[in-house]
């Protein structure tokens, strides 16, 4: 029996180009445009917690991330380089003293390219699987969270909050429709008021929308 061949990934001359410039695809948000080769890159459950970690919290060593995270500062540091050569992470070099290395997040989020949700090459979707269920994992973290400390949190904050869900009759094209309306909504918040006043914390929002079957009947 012939041994079986790992499908080739297309040339992609984008991926390319960004590997020699430094410069990688953004939308208008300032997200990264994740392809198959930056996607492989970044799904790895601990790349997805440090990038994170870096866009919420922000810059840090390798060792604050270790003790951010619960791991060990030769982990975080691997995969910080990993995450460096796919154009994620990048250092900080107005902070910190000596040989002590600061880094970074490049972006402020990241986005699937349209082939990604087509692709059809196994390593492809097994990347996007592990990288969405990681993003699941930490929305369901994020909101356990919420919910056991939500008392602590002084009036308004502690009922300014949402937990609701909907169940709508669409098309697909309506589905897309009202992605694209929530997603205009919340940009509108970025600039709205100062990031830093004695009134204002750091503000998760969580948007699932996503078609199910009916019952048989």
């Amino acid at each position: 029996m012939p041994e079986s061949k790992k499908p080739e990934t297309p040339h992609n001359d984008q991926a390319d180009k960004a590997e020699r410039t430094g410069k990688h695809p953004e939308n208008a948000a300032g997200e990264r445009i994740l392809d198959a080769r930056s996607l492989r890159g970044l799904a790895h459950p601990l790349r997805i917690r440090i990038l994170k970690s870096l866009r919420h919290d922000g810059p840090a060593t390798a060792s604050q991330l270790a003790e951010r995270l619960g791991e060990s500062s030769g982990a975080t540091s691997y995969h910080l380089r990993q995450l460096a050569a796919h154009g994620f992470v990048e250092d900080d070099p107005g902070r910190g003293k000596g040989r002590e290395r600061w880094w970074k997040a490049m972006h402020n989020g990241t986005s699937f390219a349209d082939d990604l949700h087509t692709s059809t090459d196994p390593e492809v979707r097994g990347a996007a699987n592990l990288f969405l269920h990681e993003i699941a994992n930490i929305h369901t973290q994020e909101l356990s969270t919420w919910l056991a400390t939500m008392h602590d949190w002084p009036e308004p904050w502690s009922t300014s909050g949402d937990l609701s869900d909907f169940t709508l009759n669409l098309t697909a094209a309506q589905l897309h429709e009202l992605s694209e309306k929530l997603h205009a909504v919340v940009e509108t918040y970025r600039t709205l008021t100062p990031a830093e006043t004695d009134d204002a914390a750091q503000v998760r929002v969580h948007l699932h929308s996503f078609p199910r079957s009916r019952p048989s009947r």
